[in-house]
């Protein structure tokens, strides 16, 4: 048997890399079923889909790139008033097309400040991400009489969905809306993580000299994503906006982007399910614990900080080994099978 080219093997390896797992497939088959199986908790797993999809917009730009933002909190709520505005003023009625056209106006707004915040180190990078919300928020409590000030947008009416499906009280529009947006944008991340763009970035993450040796344009590529990011963000602020009918000054908090980095500390980062796990994670922890010590509950979530910290997330993760495992067989039988098929054909 002759050996493949070099080059083949390459990219025989990164199909493989990039085909859906087993786990992956239960997930969002899990995730649809809760359509049917949850009708009475739509109202929470709207908000896990919101914060999920909030929390992929970071891993995007840490997890892959390397940049480490304090002020993501600046896309989602500068989303979060477009839509919000759009809806008010009935500049664009349709609830979707509102939706895209915020996403695009935060993907602006962070191709317009990617170009200060991808100068210097880690550390000025943090300052400046988060000076860029601090000022955001600042624009937007100053100008109360657009943005409705400490008392939020108010007058904030949605739409239904094409024109048929209304926002209901018990959040089952919301909750079908906002989970086909996540599966949609998160197929599209899916897809520029494996991409040779996506691993371009990996590279600088890793080494942005040999990078920049080896012919990546380094700032071209980190502007790029950055600015994808903040679109993401955007998205995920306008749902919220749509979903509730109404934002405030609240959705550009400092606090907000620290919830963030909770949720990716909780399910890790660099593998894209880091962000919708830490967001359920997160979500139901702060649900049950503030039904149970409506005072006390940060403590707790800080309490399981601390002790993924001390327990070591290699140690935690090597608990779910055995379920990896047979999905790693499952998809080499998966695997075997379609090369046989493969090879039977004429």
């Amino acid at each position: 048997m002759s050996q493949q080219p070099p080059g083949e093997e390459i990219a025989r390896r990164l199909v493989a890399r990039a085909s859906w797992q087993p786990l992956e497939v239960l997930f969002w088959a899990a995730a649809l079923a809760s359509i049917y199986v949850l009708p009475g908790r739509h109202l929470i797993l709207t908000e896990i889909a919101i914060l999920g999809l909030f929390a992929l917009s970071l891993d995007l730009i840490l997890g892959y790139a390397g940049i480490v933002s304090l002020g993501q909190a600046a896309f989602f709520g500068f989303g979060a008033y477009a839509a919000g505005l759009l809806a008010k003023y009935d500049l664009v009625t349709e609830p979707l097309l509102a939706l895209i056209v915020s996403g695009v106006a935060a993907a602006l707004v962070g191709f317009v400040t990617s170009f200060l915040v991808l100068r210097g180190s880690d550390l000025t990078r943090i300052m400046v991400t988060l000076g860029v919300a601090l000022v955001l928020r600042e624009i937007a409590n100053r100008y109360a009489w657009l943005t409705g000030g400490a008392d939020g947008l108010q007058g904030v009416e949605i739409k239904p969905l094409f024109g048929l499906y209304r926002f209901d009280m018990f959040g089952h529009t919301a909750f079908c809306y906002a989970l086909g947006v996540l599966i949609v944008l998160f197929l599209l991340a899916r897809r520029i993580v494996h991409s040779p763009f996506g691993l371009s970035l990996q590279s600088i993450k890793g080494n942005p000299v040999r990078a920049a040796a080896v012919g990546i344009p380094v700032n071209g590529r980190l502007v790029a994503i950055y600015t994808i990011a903040a679109g993401y963000a955007g998205v995920a602020g306008a749902l919220l906006t749509q979903t509730t009918a109404f934002t405030s000054l609240s959705v550009l908090d400092f606090e907000r982007s620290a919830d963030l980095l909770l949720v990716l500390i909780i399910g890790g980062t660099g593998y894209l399910y880091g962000g919708l796990i830490g967001a359920i994670l997160f979500k139901l922890m702060q649900d049950y614990l503030a039904a149970l010590t409506p005072q006390y509950w940060p403590f707790w979530i800080g309490l399981l900080l601390v002790a993924i910290v001390l327990i070591g997330r290699e140690r935690i993760m090597s608990w779910t080994k055995p379920i990896r495992a047979l999905a790693r067989r499952l998809d080499w039988r998966r695997s075997t099978t379609a090369v046989a098929v493969e090879g039977q054909r004429p």
